[in-house]
């Protein structure tokens, strides 16, 4: 009788993919994709007042932190050898209006913290979205004129918060509002203030998703929000438009391409980074975090190799970092090996 072992190698013509996976040593030697430390930018949201460190029911395991104890968790997360932090803020509701005017204030709550933080932290990156959501009282991301987001007069609005945002040290501009011509605008904006090495992380495709909603409990704008926000915000089943929404943001000046949310859209982080090769992040969103620690707490899954799996997917999709809500916790668990 013939060796079934022989068969075998005549069916696959001796080529064995488990000879790569035989041991830890061989695995670690082929793996392709690697997470580290200098991938993670850590999200955070701030409220005025101090000493605050306040759960949020949607996203166990995430704070809103008055700015004394964001410094403090500054600090921690340059200890942990992260290289960026982003904020938002949870602006208290008689400072939110239609037009969203206190993003116009030089000390409001995301320049003070900025400030805050880089003078405390001057070795951790400063990441600010200029957004409106957080200061409307209806809960957009722009100017309200009826029932319509108007474009050029939200840009006009946004480009003057962005440059506040850089006075008070901002090191990249986030703009998530997805107003059409609005990289470009900052762009402009900030050379003419003298803001010319201050970068653009655009979210070059913001897709109208369901993930959102933690977030907007997060900063309290769940309850604001008058429609919703598919007249500025990507479909999810645009692939093709998305690339073209993130063309032009290259073409007028980004530094570096965003996708939101994460998971759901490894395919568009992929074709971004194939098209233009700027350095390309996605943002695990809030959603996708709370689905994870929920499935987690309730010993569904394996909550931390969840977690480390997902952050590696990113890697793997072309991504050369990943906003994401767990990075104090994973920066732990890469520090230790």
């Amino acid at each position: 009788m013939q060796d079934k072992t022989h068969l075998v190698d005549e069916i696959t013509g001796h080529r064995r993919m488990r000879r790569n996976r035989k041991a830890d040593w061989t695995r670690r030697l082929v793996q392709e994709s690697r997470l580290t430390v200098d991938d993670l930018i850590w999200p955070v949201f701030i409220v005025p007042g101090s000493n605050i460190l306040e759960p949020i029911p949607a996203m166990p395991g995430v704070n809103r932190m008055s700015i004394d104890r964001l410094v403090e968790a500054a600090k921690e997360a340059a200890d942990l050898g992260i290289p960026a932090i982003a904020t938002f803020p949870n602006v208290e509701m008689e400072l939110r209006d239609e037009t969203g005017s206190n993003a116009l204030e030089a000390n409001n709550l995301i320049n003070q913290a900025t400030a805050a933080v880089k003078k405390a932290v001057p070795n951790i990156g400063m990441i600010t979205d200029v957004a409106l959501d957080p200061f409307t009282s209806h809960g957009h991301d722009g100017i309200l004129r009826g029932n319509e987001i108007v474009n050029d007069e939200t840009v006009e609005q946004v480009v003057k918060a962005a440059i506040l945002q850089a006075e008070a040290g901002s090191d990249i501009i986030s703009p998530s509002e997805m107003m059409d011509g609005r990289i470009g605008a900052i762009r402009r904006g900030l050379d003419a203030a003298g803001h010319q090495n201050v970068g653009i992380m655009a979210y070059a495709t913001k897709f109208s998703s369901g993930y959102y909603g933690p977030y907007r409990e997060a900063i309290s704008t769940a309850g604001l929000l008058k429609g919703d926000k598919a007249s500025y915000y990507i479909s999810p089943a645009n692939g093709m438009e998305a690339i073209r929404d993130a063309a032009l943001d290259v073409e007028e000046g980004a530094d570096m391409l965003m996708v939101k949310p994460g998971l759901p859209y490894l395919d568009i982080c992929w074709r971004l980074k194939e098209n233009f090769g700027l350095p390309t992040f996605a943002y695990q969103v809030s959603g996708e975090y709370t689905q994870i620690k929920a499935a987690a707490m309730n010993g569904w899954i394996d909550g931390e190799r969840v977690m480390m799996e997902t952050l590696l997917c990113f890697k793997r999709a072309g991504c050369d970092g990943i906003l994401t809500y767990f990075a104090i916790e994973a920066a732990r668990k890469l520090n230790r090996g």
